[in-house]
């Protein structure tokens, strides 16, 4: 048996740009949200509520995301968040800055 794997730390500004990418596929609770990006990231990518609720507070402030009360699958309250006009602007905003930083990082790493 090996060492348990460690939680990758996300880029400065990442968790935004993973939140707003899993509304696109329609409103979701938190735990939806958290849950989605585990499932999809193949286990990697594990937020903590610590961390996944300020950040949507924070698009909610930004008027990235909307959130409305409703009544989740096991029927408890839940706040449900979705993506606005300008979430899907940020979006495409902040996947190109994403792929930019990543390009260079690539090559610092591919130099000889």
């Amino acid at each position: 048996m090996g060492a348990p794997k460690k939680t990758p730390e996300l880029l400065p500004g990442t968790l935004d740009l993973l939140i707003l990418r899993a509304l696109v596929a329609g409103e979701m609770h938190g735990y939806g949200i958290a849950s989605r990006l585990k499932r999809v990231s193949d286990d990697v990518l594990q937020v903590g509520e610590s961390s996944l609720y300020p950040a949507l507070q924070r698009l909610l402030l930004n008027g990235w995301v909307k959130a409305e009360w409703g009544a989740s699958e096991n029927n408890r309250r839940a706040r449900f968040y979705s993506l606005t006009a300008a979430g899907k602007k940020q979006l495409a905003a902040e996947r190109e800055e994403f792929s930019r930083v990543i390009e260079a990082i690539q090559k610092v790493l591919n130099m000889a």
